[in-house]
């Protein structure tokens, strides 16, 4: 399966398509306003955007695009029918798979971003000026909308027939290829490598961290970090029934259809299915909430310019020398006592990203 082929379990029975709709009315209720907050605290708050910044920027973008979209998935879950037409079968589920790999791929630029301004802040990292930024961002999407264009090609409204005698539409894939093969290629791709980067990029971090003689308290390290523990915790359910599709796959090859193995595989599958979608759902939803927790000390200060405030912290996150160096907060000063300091850098060379 696509990653979010079936975010509200329609091939499930409709007590678990139950279970997941508080989630989905949930998540766009706090989804949709917490996103286009954040979008509007750095857009309309911050002058001077780091990499952070802007890559925090087009995660918001995304899951709020994405949280907007669950309208559809909740009417649908109210009906238990795909009343839309086949033309937004298409649209909805490609906007939400494109929004979802946006999601992964853009946490996974956060870590290598990091990885380059903390392990190779005088090699490679100066290397990473405005242009490449915006390039790199405007390739990730252009991907994401590229790998996603199955879900357009291959997905139809389905006629079926309910447990009651009475048809339903359904929005499914209409692909010929085996299913637990395209769960294994698309978990692969939408999870596993990005997040064996992920941890990849922070062991070698925490690695060069311990090497050095000044470690300050970053903000940066911190806020990335928790993003991407919190979208690990929310989307490895899912994952771990992906994998659990592709084990009842392979067992068909060997097991006949009633032995208990695939038996029960296929009840674990069936049976968690809707809540671990509405979990990795909830996970697009969840920043906003961080991000306030995170900034709690500016509240009283700021008032609603709190979240810009958090992200400014970003950019003060610095290294380098003088001369290759934009102006940066009260902080600059410690990040020149040693250029040999790896402390993060949120912000390009001279001439880069302001």
């Amino acid at each position: 399966d696509e990653p979010v082929q079936r975010p509200i379990a329609a091939d499930t029975a409709p007590i678990s398509l139950s279970i997941s709709q508080s989630p989905h009315s949930l998540v766009f209720l706090l989804g949709v306003p917490g996103n286009l907050f954040i979008v509007w605290s750095i857009l309309a708050r911050i002058r001077q955007r780091s990499v952070t910044t802007l890559l925090i920027l087009n995660l918001a973008c995304a899951d709020g695009f994405l949280m907007a979209l669950t309208i559809f998935f909740i009417i649908y879950l109210a009906m238990q029918t795909w009343v839309f037409g086949n033309t937004m079968c298409k649209i909805v589920f490609y906007l939400c798979n494109s929004n979802m790999y946006a999601s992964i791929f853009l946490i996974t630029l956060m870590s290598v971003n990091r990885l380059l301004a903390v392990v190779f802040p005088h090699t490679l990292y100066h290397l990473i000026t405005r242009k490449v930024v915006r390039r790199v961002i405007l390739g990730t999407w252009v991907l994401v909308m590229a790998i996603s264009i199955p879900s357009l090609v291959f997905r139809d409204v389905k006629e079926e027939t309910d447990d009651m005698n009475q048809t339903i539409y359904v929005c499914v894939p209409n692909h010929t290829l085996r299913r637990h093969v395209s769960t294994l290629v698309l978990t692969v791709a939408g999870f596993i490598i990005p997040y064996a980067i992920i941890i990849t990029s922070y062991v070698l971090i925490l690695k060069r961290l311990r090497e050095t003689r000044f470690q300050r308290n970053l903000r940066s390290e911190k806020l990335i970090l928790a993003i991407v523990i919190m979208f690990g915790l929310f989307w490895l359910p899912y994952h771990v029934v992906n994998m659990i599709q592709v084990c009842e796959g392979v067992a068909a090859a060997w097991y006949p259809k009633t032995s208990p193995i695939r038996e029960r595989l296929d009840a674990i599958s069936q049976s968690s299915r809707a809540v671990t979608s509405a979990l990795a759902f909830i996970s697009s939803c969840a920043n906003p909430v961080l991000y306030t927790f995170a900034g709690k000390s500016y509240i009283k200060k700021n008032g609603f310019a709190f979240m810009a405030k958090l992200f400014e912290g970003t950019l003060s996150d610095q290294t380098g020398t003088k001369s290759t160096r934009l102006t940066t907060y009260d902080n600059i000063r410690e990040s020149n006592v040693d250029c040999q300091n790896p402390t993060v850098a949120s912000t390009p060379e001279n001439g880069n990203l302001e």
